[in-house]
């Protein structure tokens, strides 16, 4: 019989329970609950625009039945291909009413990777807006598939006087797409209507998302999460936070394509009664302006935000006591940018220190907490209610004393269901340990002290985080790879002050070929075509070799050695 994991850490928690009931519901009933408790609260604020819940549960039951009308029905894949949007909230509410999987994607990807998701999932349509619609529809038109392209404008969700100032202030032009296969989000809607809905909802365990994760091999899996996993998550996370969320104002910064972005960003806050100030896209030259407009009470960001917080003008002097939590993942903060962090948030009245969370996409997102009043230099905190951190052998797969170096392994609700159609990764990642326990291995490698605060050191397979963005280095190398007079090539991440990381390409050239500026040119334009914006090379170094290991493989850590060197 499996024997309760040691938890050291559960004498640090303050008023979260050590363990909580789930309710065996789907994420839509789950937002149900919130909006009969709270119909007159603000589900989500865009640009200006307020939607009261019992508003947004309207919505969600609208795009609901547009949904079926283009003949989506329960386990179709549905790839939402957008920024932090009301359509892209309410569509991964609605698809989810009759459900429908809907898959999150990077509104920026290329397309051949937009391509190589709808492949992987088996998409039946894709919703997008319609400035992405030309870049979308070729990379429909590429997999063959007969998918439905969804299209969406901006203009339709907001306030009169700006919806009449938008069409000024934006250049682009729709691109034209066959009328066989496209669908406009506003028709969608109104052939909806009359439409009667499933009162079947998905169960707990069914899948309602799907996020893309590069596994332990870095090439694009699709992650299984489960009803139960997010809803976990938000009573979780809420726990953690240890203060009260109804009524409360989250800045939804992060994307929704991003396990911390839609987990904490957008499903926790509406779980709890609070408002998401839902933003499309994050500037440095508008972040005081939307914090001094906006007033939220909860930050949640990666270290590049809150870089960014420390350089915005126009903070001078500003009172933010309104910030009730600020809540770093998606990357180490490092202790500096911490200190400095912390010493703007006292110079601008927050009563708050920034606190740090760690998770990875397997299990949507964070799972461990810094406590708001016991910061240790350096840990990335204490785990959450119902979830277990254990430090195993990468060898062996034996538990270690505090204090030793391991694999960080995890388990709890929110750990993902599997990789779709891919059970040999899954394998890898979930494996059943002697104490009859599924662990999840993160890849990462850390240490847990004897009152169970986790300490992460390094990453196991080869990662590059730009931005709080996950690049896997052998995407980038393949692209570049496919360049005729490429013979072989190596990326590593490099230090950047704003980015954190970027990353840096090293080519060699097959014999006889000189390096020469087109053909950096020609390599970069072949990023662009195959791998997201912020994979692109900030830089090529080309090489007549370069260093391997015993086996013959390229020693990228010593290229990785090499560059810190130049620091």
């Amino acid at each position: 019989m499996a024997q309760e994991p040691h938890a050291p850490w559960l004498k640090f928690y303050k008023t979260a329970p050590a363990h909580m009931d789930y309710p065996r519901i789907s994420i839509y009933e789950m937002i149900a609950r919130a909006a009969e408790q709270f119909p007159t609260n603000i589900a989500y604020e865009f640009q200006g625009k307020k939607t009261t819940y019992q508003q947004f549960m309207e919505k969600i039951d609208a795009v609901a039945r547009g949904y079926q009308s283009i003949g989506i029905s329960r386990g179709d894949r549905v790839v939402i291909c957008m920024p932090n949007s009301p359509q892209a909230v309410d569509s991964f509410y609605g698809l989810n009413r009759i459900g429908a999987i809907p898959v999150m994607i990077h509104p920026l990807s290329a397309e051949g990777e937009i391509s190589l998701y709808i492949q992987k999932v088996g998409a039946k349509a894709i919703l997008t807006l319609d400035q992405f619609q030309g870049k979308v529809d070729s990379a429909i038109r590429a997999t063959g598939m007969p998918v439905k392209l969804v299209v969406a404008r901006i203009k339709d969700e907001l306030s009169l006087v700006l919806g009449m100032v938008y069409p000024i202030v934006r250049k682009d032009k729709p691109a034209k797409v066959p009328s066989r296969r496209l669908v406009s989000y506003k028709g969608m809607l109104k052939s909806g209507k009359g439409q009667n809905l499933t009162l079947k909802y998905p169960s707990a365990d069914d899948t309602c998302c799907i996020l893309f994760s590069g596994g332990t091999t870095g090439s694009p899996k699709g992650i299984e999460l489960t009803n139960l996993n997010l809803n976990a998550l938000a009573m979780q996370t809420l726990a953690a936070a240890e203060f009260e969320a109804a009524g409360m104002r989250m800045l939804s910064v992060m994307p929704l394509f991003h396990g911390f972005g839609l987990g904490i960003g957008i499903h926790t806050p509406l779980v709890f009664g609070a408002t998401d100030i839902l933003v499309p896209q994050f500037t440095v030259k508008t972040y005081a302006n939307l914090i001094k407009k906006t007033r939220p009470n909860v930050l949640p960001g990666v270290p590049t935000l809150f870089e960014a917080l420390l350089r915005t003008e126009g903070l001078e002097g500003y009172d933010m006591s309104h910030i009730r939590g600020m809540f770093c993942g998606g990357d180490s903060l490092s202790v500096e940018l911490k200190k400095k962090v912390d010493a703007f948030l006292k110079e601008h009245n927050a009563t708050i220190q920034v606190r740090e969370g760690y998770g990875t996409t397997e299990c949507v997102t964070a799972s461990c907490l810094t406590p708001h009043d016991d910061y240790r230099e350096g840990s990335i905190g204490i785990p959450f209610p119902d979830t277990y951190y254990g430090i195993f052998d990468v060898e062996t797969g034996k538990e270690l004393a505090p204090g030793t170096e391991g694999e960080i392994c995890l388990r709890g609700p929110s750990v993902m269901k599997g990789y779709l159609n891919e059970p040999e990764e899954t394998a890898k990642t979930l494996k059943t340990h002697d104490d009859g326990f599924v662990w999840l291995h993160t890849g990462d490698l850390g240490v847990m002290d004897e009152d169970g605060f986790v300490y992460f050191r390094q990453r196991m397979k080869r990662l590059i985080i730009v931005s709080g963005l996950n690049v896997y280095p052998s995407q980038v190398e393949n692209a570049i790879d496919s360049h005729p007079d490429v013979l072989y090539s190596c990326c590593i991440g490099v230090p950047d002050p704003y980015k954190m990381h970027v990353v840096k390409a090293f080519v060699v050239l097959k014999p006889g070929i000189e390096p020469r500026e087109n053909i950096c040119e020609e390599i970069l334009a072949i990023c662009r075509q195959q791998v997201i914006h912020h994979a692109v090379p900030k830089s090529i170094e080309f090489r007549d070799e370069l260093p391997k290991t015993l086996v013959g493989k390229v020693a990228y850590r010593k290229l990785e050695e090499e560059e810190a060197a130049k620091a």
